[in-house]
């Protein structure tokens, strides 16, 4: 005999409009929150664009606090501040990244727990801003893993072992290529070992189709008007 479902399954199985194979699920969001940071941009694209916010009613405002960015491409500074420049802002010539032929990677292999505390995506923006485009790692930190795939940047998850290897060998080996291959899902190394990585399904084809979540989510438009209907069809006080 079956568990009974708790609350939280319940809730979450009556918002499901699409279940992926490998467990994600494309979710119907009948409240909407938003704050003074994200949102104004926000209205002034669906101004742009000549759309309004689909349901009015179902969406709340709060305070939140916001970091201004008014160019991403600036964050490029803040990569590795504290190591990569001197208090007069000149570059420390002791910093792997300032140092060539490592100052042109385009994939940072890093230790335990990459990006922890980095919960902003200015973190994923700075790197990007150096030419990095990929870390290999043994963990990230939760969110800013998340936000990697979110701006089109590749996070590597392999053993601690094989990533001090690959450490080793980029010493050994300046200029040697690394090659991260997100097709196959795998890394090919100096020394000719191959090593495979995995990464969601979901996000492997965004990253491979060059989309953020939300022209994915456009690609699903059709099945979230159906279930939406199908929802509120239901629960007409909540229309």
């Amino acid at each position: 005999m079956a568990r009974p479902k708790t609350l939280y399954e319940k809730i979450w199985d009556a918002h499901v409009v699409e279940r992926l194979d490998d467990g994600t699920c494309l979710l119907l969001v009948d409240r909407q929150l938003i704050y003074e940071g994200t949102s104004r941009p926000a209205f002034e694209g669906l101004r742009a664009a000549g759309r309004t916010v689909r349901r009015p009613a179902a969406t709340l405002a709060m305070a939140d606090h916001m970091v201004p960015t008014r160019n991403r491409a600036a964050m490029s500074a803040n990569a590795f501040a504290a190591h990569r420049w001197n208090d007069d802002l000149s570059p420390r010539p002791d910093f792997i990244l300032n140092q060539p032929p490592y100052d042109r990677a385009g994939t940072l292999i890093a230790r335990d727990n990459f990006g922890c505390g980095s919960s902003r995506e200015m973190a994923v923006w700075a790197l990007m801003g150096i030419g990095i485009g990929c870390v290999i790692a043994p963990s990230f930190g939760d969110i800013f893993f998340n936000n990697c795939f979110k701006n089109g940047f590749l996070p590597v998850r392999l053993p601690t072992a094989t990533v001090e290897r690959l450490l080793d060998l980029a010493e050994a080996m300046p200029g040697a290529p690394f090659t991260v291959n997100l097709e196959t899902q795998a890394v090919l190394a100096p020394d000719g070992s191959i090593l495979p990585f995995e990464v969601g399904a979901y996000q492997r084809d965004m990253l491979l189709r060059g989309l953020d979540e939300i022209a994915v989510t456009l690609d699903k438009l059709p099945a979230i008007e159906a279930r939406e209907a199908a929802y509120f069809g239901e629960r007409p006080w909540l229309a």
